[in-house]
């Protein structure tokens, strides 16, 4: 069979052991697939959206009720923003406790990690686009911290807002960002990133003398692969959109009143747990921002995986990110649970 352009973004051979489903758990192509979906279902919704506070609202109300299919493209757009985050988060996890991160693959895990945090950006500002009565909380309460942050801090809040009320002036600003601002570095880096994963060969693996089973797939049988996951993940996005729409409330009028119930949304509620223990620019800037360097940093502060252990679930060599992102996840997930 003569390779096609699809084909050829694949190494021509990859090893058997690592190509299977229970190692690479899918996540990096779902993931790719999903991205895809959010910029399909986002031009469309972008016909009949309007970003101006006396409409937005109103317009999302308008694509779910009365646009032909625009409630199957809305809740598309959600659902595929959601996994997204759970598949990102699934493929870092993936990456660490199989120590693929070792060179040449440190900078490429930075292009990653660039990627991971952009498409939490992505996400929250596409839920502040919303712009009905529960946005209004999380919209003030993360950008005040920024104004918490010493001597940019403010300059960062205009940046972000682009006026003093958050609730009355960030609408088109993150609207601006949402769709250029972020999207745009996304597609950046997520070629780079997959240009990168070609360039280092595909999936990490041990040196060729140290594999224990040589066996390889080519790259036909890995397309046809990746089809049947897209087939699959595609039919489930479908059943999620059809069995629970994305949510829809009032539209926002004038300066809501901020309550106690007011949340944020699910992957920034451990963030809002810790701002319930004390001094905003401590535990809602500080804490999350050491965490994400320590994610960054682990390809430069741990010692490299032993040559055998790369492509290898939970080796011995690299035990100490295992743990260190192992108590990550841990405690992201139980304040996540806490504040459900």
């Amino acid at each position: 069979m003569r390779p096609n352009f699809f084909h050829h973004l694949h190494p021509p051979t990859i090893p058997a052991e690592q190509a299977r489903w229970r190692h690479t758990l899918g996540a990096g192509g779902t993931a790719v697939f999903l991205v895809l979906v959010l910029l399909v279902t986002g031009i469309l919704e972008m016909f009949y959206y309007v970003p101006n506070p006396q409409e937005a609202a109103l317009s999302v109300q308008r694509i779910t009720y009365h646009v032909p299919y625009g409630w199957l493209i809305r809740n598309l757009h959600y659902w595929a923003a959601q996994l997204l985050l759970i598949f990102a988060s699934l493929h870092l996890l993936r990456v660490v406790f199989t120590a693929a991160y070792g060179p040449p693959r440190r900078f490429n895990y930075l292009l990653g990690m660039g990627l991971f945090v952009l498409a939490f950006l992505l996400d929250f500002t596409g839920y502040i686009l919303r712009w009905d009565v529960e946005v209004c909380w999380p919209l003030v309460t993360g950008t005040n911290l920024l104004k918490t942050i010493p001597l940019i801090g403010d300059f960062l809040f205009r940046l972000a807002v682009g006026g003093e009320n958050a609730c009355e002036s960030a609408l088109l600003r993150f609207y601006t960002w949402h769709i250029f601002a972020l999207t745009l570095p996304v597609v950046i880096l997520g070629v780079w990133h997959a240009f990168r994963v070609r360039r280092d060969g595909g999936i990490a693996v041990p040196p060729p003398a140290l594999r224990p089973n040589p066996e390889r797939i080519s790259r036909f049988e890995l397309v046809r692969r990746e089809v049947q996951a897209m087939l699959i993940v595609g039919a489930a996005l479908v059943v999620l959109s059809v069995l629970f729409p994305a949510p829809i409330a009032p539209a926002m009028i004038g300066q809501p009143v901020l309550t106690e119930e007011a949340r944020a949304p699910w992957f920034f509620l451990w963030v809002q747990q810790l701002l319930k223990w004390g001094d905003p620019f401590v535990f809602g800037v500080l804490i999350p921002f050491a965490i994400l360097l320590a994610l960054i940093l682990i390809p430069y502060i741990f010692p490299p995986p032993a040559p055998q252990d790369v492509g290898r679930w939970f080796p011995p060599s690299n035990r100490l990110a295992q743990v260190v992102i192992t108590l990550i996840a841990v405690f992201i997930l139980v304040l996540t649970l806490v504040n459900r």
